[in-house]
């Protein structure tokens, strides 16, 4: 069972991050899908795609969860039926979930490449990464802003707020492994906690929502 890595966030919040290593057949081992989720798998043509798919059943079933415990809002966000908070991530053979009993929260994982200096421009003000030593130092610092504002647009869930404009992400220094964050959208601000981590040149990005 190549589960990968947890982290307890505090004492109602945790992370669970799966690698997927095994075949489909063996990832099909104990789990039950609804129809629903049956005929989405079914629609699914990568062959990573199903297997992220399944492995995401598997970290469920850790927090003694079905599939027919998560339902999805008319925006695609998922939803626990217990009323418990969860996000959901994979990014080629990882994947991963946050599940919290009194939390928003977010999750992102992304593998560092060379494509996100093309689209930086998009999601963030460049010029504040010229100071950084080298390359391979702006990629990984512009991959966790990207997970950050990934992770809090997860949690957000309104269509319309922009990556540019309305999500800031404060700066940080890597070994710190956290910073915070702010949307400021329609008028109204909302706070949140960020937190990443770095492993086998991915970055996994998780927020929380900071309670008023």
């Amino acid at each position: 069972m190549p589960l990968y890595k947890t982290i307890t966030v505090n004492k109602e919040t945790s992370v669970a991050i799966w690698k997927v290593e095994e075949s489909e057949e063996d990832l099909w081992k104990g789990i039950e899908l609804t129809d629903h989720c049956q005929n989405r798998f079914n629609g699914m043509k990568s062959d990573l795609h199903r297997k992220a798919f399944l492995s995401i059943r598997h970290l469920l079933s850790l927090y003694n969860y079905v599939d027919a415990d998560l339902i999805y809002d008319e925006n695609g966000k998922p939803h626990l039926k217990d009323g418990n908070f969860i996000s959901i991530t994979h990014s080629h053979n990882f994947t991963a979930v946050i599940i919290s009993a009194s939390e928003e929260v977010g999750i992102d994982i992304e593998m560092q490449r060379d494509k996100i200096l093309r689209i930086a421009h998009k999601f963030t003000p460049f010029e504040e990464y010229r100071t950084l030593a080298n390359t391979a130092a702006i990629i990984r610092k512009l991959t966790i802003v990207w997970g950050a504002k990934e992770s809090l647009y997860k949690i957000y869930g309104h269509r319309g707020v922009s990556f540019l404009h309305h999500i800031n992400v404060q700066d940080f220094i890597f070994n710190a492994g956290r910073t915070t964050a702010q949307i400021i959208f329609n008028g109204e601000s909302s706070d949140y906690g960020i937190k990443f981590l770095e492993f086998e040149n991915f970055t996994c990005v998780y927020a929380t929502k900071n309670k008023n």
